[in-house]
Formats: structure tokens, sequence, C-alpha cells
């Protein structure tokens, strides 16, 4: 239900339809409607529920691309400039989700956009569980299949809403005429109310569903175990959790675990679209570099752009978002030289997160299979081209450099392997003999400013590419990928599963919370199975010792909460709009994110503003303009 936008089109209305009365004819006025449907006259048989029900599911592309509240202002990512701190710009300004200042109150847009696609979602959820006992023709076992994934659906954007806003509004029937009073429920009662809905959709939901994308019982039972992981938790003693609810979560995934149906992917790589290194050199089409990713057994439940006029929905019928845009929001294009502008050889990429340092440095890119699967380091010229180094700062050469197509023209080193001698720099730096920037970690994000001066290099790169979601063959914008974005797959599954034994979970069907993770780290491994992968030490120290590493091997010792946290941020960075979320269940945002993200350690003009205030959000100011009596607005805003 979006309740602000039913409000002013309600008023709205009447003062127009005031005034169209005084000028026209009553012929005019007369409300015609040709094929006399409406919503009372069509949701009444299995044709019309079955849309009802069917228009649930289009929203979710609109809501899923709403990044900014999921990702900034977390430990592994941030909104980008992050090394303007590092590199001593004058008076640097970052996003308020990273900087926790003053601008990031009631008024801001990406709160009362989500907040409105998640009403507006809830009250088609709401309509199609209310309209339910009138349908008539419809077998009850076909219904209550729709039931169950109409709560799911609810129960999904309930979830979402109270972890970012605490106490919130919670109607459970359909709104279909405008009013001002909005009163809020607390959240453990909304937790009960998910537990019920998504217990509900359990008994309801099938094990496979016909349509791929529809709700089905694993998705129910992964959302739920993670709503009991998260009330286990008990953000601030408001949640009404216990440490029975960890139980209860890792019944749920052992229960997903033993049924089969999600085995993990031998390679971690067939999750995400096939692509070259080099698009000079790309063999895939759109269809064929995502054939195998969407249909992978792993994933659970996943938000579909394969077929944009499917009975997902497409823009005639209710949404204004097609494809997934992935591909272009998380950071990172190639190095700028001899580049062809606006094709889709590199795509679109607007950066709308960016990892910071300590992203990088949690992977061993040696042993990890997922690091370069995850990271593009590699920049190549898809035009010719040619760059002069007379402008360079502080170092100015008289040096004009000429790139064919498919030529290197940056390499981002990993922070293991970084180049310790001029000779395997670029010429770009004094001493360098490489016709392409070489830039180590510890230069990621470029150097801008060192104190007063400013440095210019035309070579230069920021950092790889984020290159997970990157699908080649789609038109050049942000919104036209057809990969499925998977919200749940079973890798998680076992991370949740480690997380719930770690707080005192028992029955683990598996043993003990170091099986679970391992899992997923041997996956990850590949041929290098049972290795002992190696992290930095300090992922936020980009200039410690490539020496002073630490095993990321989980064994009964030293398995902890922060371990797989960042197992998890290896295993899924940028998936299911889920980092903000994990780290405030875990109430470790304060902590991680200040000390991983160098916006939040920064804060403002040096002292970090982030405080236990920030784990909710404010509420939208259109929400506290609109309501009557006034909403009351969260501590602290």
């Amino acid at each position: 239900m979006n309740i602000l936008k039913n409000i002013r089109v309600a008023s709205t209305c009447i003062v127009l339809a005031c005034m169209v009365a005084a000028g026209c004819s009553k012929n005019f006025l007369t409300e015609v409607n040709p094929s006399n449907r409406t919503t009372d006259n069509y949701y009444v048989d299995q044709a019309g529920y079955e849309s009802l029900v069917t228009s649930c599911y289009p929203l979710l592309r609109d809501i899923a691309q709403q990044r900014v509240l999921c990702f900034q202002g977390t430990d592994v990512f941030a909104a980008g400039g992050w090394g303007a701190i590092y590199f001593n710009q004058p008076n640097p300004t970052g996003s308020a989700f990273d900087q926790f200042d003053v601008r990031l109150n009631a008024s801001d847009g990406n709160l009362q956009t989500l907040w409105d696609f998640l009403y507006r979602e809830i009250n088609r959820c709401n309509s199609a569980v209310g309209r339910a006992p009138s349908v008539q023709g419809m077998a009850d076992s076909l219904k209550n299949v729709r039931i169950g994934e109409a709560k799911f659906l609810r129960a999904l954007c309930y979830f979402w809403a109270v972890q970012q806003w605490g106490d919130i509004p919670m109607p459970l029937t359909e709104t279909a005429t405008a009013s001002l009073v909005v009163t809020k429920t607390a959240s453990k009662d909304v937790y009960t109310q998910l537990i019920a809905d998504l217990t509900d959709a359990v008994a309801k939901l099938p094990a496979k569903q016909k349509d791929l994308g529809r709700a089905t019982q694993g998705a129910a039972k992964f959302l739920l175990a993670r709503v009991y992981l998260t009330r286990g938790w008990n953000y601030n003693n408001s949640l009404g959790g216990t440490s029975a609810d960890f139980t209860s979560a890792l019944a749920l995934c052992d229960q997903i675990i033993s049924s089969g149906l999600y085995p993990l992917e031998t390679n971690w790589n067939n999750l995400w679209p096939k692509h070259n290194i080099n698009p000079n050199k790309e063999t895939e089409t759109a269809a064929s570099s995502v054939a195998v990713a969407n249909a992978s057994k792993e994933v659970i439940f996943a938000i579909q752009y394969a077929n944009a006029s499917s009975y997902n929905g497409d823009p005639s019928v209710g949404t204004s978002t097609v494809g997934n845009d992935m591909h272009g929001r998380f950071g990172g294009g190639p190095s700028g030289v001899a580049q062809q502008s606006r094709t889709s050889a590199y795509n679109r990429f607007l950066n709308t997160v960016t990892c910071t340092w300590a992203a990088y440095r949690l992977f061993d890119p040696t042993l990890d299979t997922r690091y370069n699967g995850t990271f593009n380091s590699v920049s190549y010229a898809t035009a010719a081209g040619t760059v002069s180094l007379a402008s360079n700062k502080p170092n100015p050469q008289n040096l004009t450099l000429t790139y064919a197509v498919s030529d290197t023209t940056a390499v981002a080193r990993a922070w293991n392997n970084p180049a310790t001698t001029a000779a395997e720099r670029g010429v770009d730096i004094p001493g360098g003999t490489k016709k392409y920037a070489v830039v180590n970690t510890n230069e990621y994000m470029g150097l801008g400013y060192v104190g007063a001066t400013a440095y210019i290099d035309n070579m230069g790169w920021g950092a790889p590419m984020f290159w997970k979601f990157f699908q080649p063959g789609i038109a050049y914008g942000d919104g036209f990928s057809t990969f499925n974005d998977p919200m749940m797959r079973s890798a998680e599954v076992y991370l949740m599963a480690a997380e719930a034994i770690v707080k005192g979970a028992t029955g683990a069907a598996l043993g003990t919370a170091d099986v679970y993770y391992n899992k997923v780290l041997d996956r990850a491994l590949g041929a290098n199975s049972g290795k002992s992968p190696q992290r930095a030490t300090n992922p936020e120290l980009v200039n410690d010792p490539i020496t002073n590493v630490v095993s990321y091997r989980a064994t009964p010792a030293n398995i902890t909460i922060d371990m797989i946290l960042d197992e998890s941020a290896r295993e899924l960075l940028g998936e299911g709009n889920e980092r903000w979320y994990d780290l405030k269940r875990t109430n470790t945002l304060l902590t991680r994110a200040k000390k991983y993200n160098p916006w939040i350690g920064y804060g403002l003009s040096g002292a970090s503003l982030i405080d236990a205030h920030h784990l909710v959000r404010p509420i939208p100011q259109g929400m506290l303009d609109n309501s009557n009596p006034r909403i009351d607005q969260n501590s602290g805003y």
C-alpha cells in the first residue's frame, strides 16, 4: 500500500471533481466503463484471482533495486570516493548514509521511495489474502498455494520494513479508501505476525512450483529461519526473542539442506553470468551468458528478469522496472584510456556503492576462486586511442602512448601481490616500464590529493571492476540485464546455521558450526579445498605488511560471529540486499562499519558520528506530514 500516495491522490481528485462539475455538462461527467470490469467483479474467479496474486511479484524488482539503504554505511560498501580521506583531500564529503551526519534525516528521498514501494506491495498482498475466501470456481488446493505466496511476499516486505524502521504501521487488510490515521505496531508484534504468516506459508506452499520465480516451501523456510535468527538476537530487547529462536532457525536450515532440492553448485562461478575478462574476445550472447546461472538449483528464490513478459510482469502491467541493474550499481568500470563510450562492452557503471579497502583484503586472491570471480583486475582497450602524460602531476612527461583494441590499459594488483619495484610499474611512475597503469591496493580510488598537492595521472585507474554480476551482450544502460537476482540461496543457509550454533542452537544435523561454515568455504576454494586461505589480519590497514595474515578456515575453537560475517562478505558480496541487515542483526554495525568503512571512521571533520540511534532509520517526512494525528518520529531524528 502506498499510504501517502492514496491520501494525496484522493485529495487531488476531490478538488478536481469540484472544479470540473462547475463548468461541464452532466453527460460529459457520466462515467462509462465499457468492459464493466472492477476489482470487485474481477477478482472473484480463478482467472481474476490468479492475476491478483501475479501482480504481487513485479514490485519486487523495484524494491530490490533500492540498494542505498542496504549497502551504504556498512563494512564492505561505501558510496564511493573514500580514497579522499586517506589521501587528505581537503574537506571531503561522502554520502549521508556513510557519514551519518545531519543530512541523514526524514527528508531523504531514498527512505520515502523504499517505504512507498514496500507498503504498495504489502497492500497488494493484503488484497490477495483478504479476497481469497470470496473466490469461486477455484480448487482449494491451488487457492491455498496462492495465499501462501501472498503471505510470503507480505512477510518479506514487513521484515525489511521492521528492520529498517523498528515499530511500523502493520495493516493486514486491503486499504481501499484514504485515511490519515496511522498507528505504529510494536516490533515484537510485527515479528509475531511474520512467524505466523511464514508458518502458514510453509504449510501451504509446495516444494516446487511450475512457474519459475514463484515462492516455494523452501523460500518460506529460508525467510522464517532468518526471522527466527533475527528475533533471537533481540535487537534492543524489543523483538520478543529468546535463545530458543536460534534452535528454531537451525532446524529450518537443516530441513532445507536435507531436502536435497538446493545443492551447492560445484563451481561457484556457475552462479553468475558467464563473461570474458576481455570484452573484445567475448563469445557469450546475452541469453547464453545467464543460461546456467538462471537455472542453478542452489538458488532458493530469485527475482525474475529473464522473461520480461512472463507472469512476473512488465511495464504495461504495473512495474516500471524491466531489467536487472546489478551489473552497473556496484562500482568500478574500466580505465578511461582508449575506451568506447556508451556501449555494451563494459556497459554502464553508476557506482551507487563501491567496495571498501577491507572488502578486497578479506579474500585470499591466490586460493579463493571468489576473488577473481567477483573482481576484474585488468582493463582492456575497446577502441584505438592515445594518452598524453604531459599534464601528469607531480611527474609530467613528454610522452604520448598509443593503444590498439585489446591492449591492456591498466592492472590492479591484488593486496598480497603488490608491485614492489619501479620496473613493475607503468611509465606514469618514474622508472616504470609498463605501457599500462599498475595500481597497488593501497592506491585504490586514486590519489586525488595528498595534503594541499593535487595529483593527476592520465593513465590512472581507481580499483578493480565489480565483475560478479556483469552480463555481456545487453544494451547499454543500467536496467536491461536478464540475470535473475538471487535473493536466497543455500550457501547462505549453511552460514545462517553456523551463526545459530555459535549463538547456542542445539540439535545440529551436521555437527559443529565450523562444519557448516567450511562447506561454503571449500566449495569456494575449488581445487584448493581443504587448504587454509589467508586474509589480511587488519583488512582496513592497507599499508600493513602483506605477511600479516590470518587463516579463515574455521575450527570448533576459532569460529566466531565476526568470522562468519567475513565469510558472508566473501560469499554473498552485493547479493540479497542483506549486508546492513546482517550487521544490525548481529549487533556489529557500529563496530565493524566504523572500523572498515573509511567514511564512517572519518565522520565529520575526523569525528565519527555513528551511534546507536542510527540502527533504525528516520520515518520518511511524507509519512509524518500525511498522518493525523502525526505519527511519532524515531528517537534521535
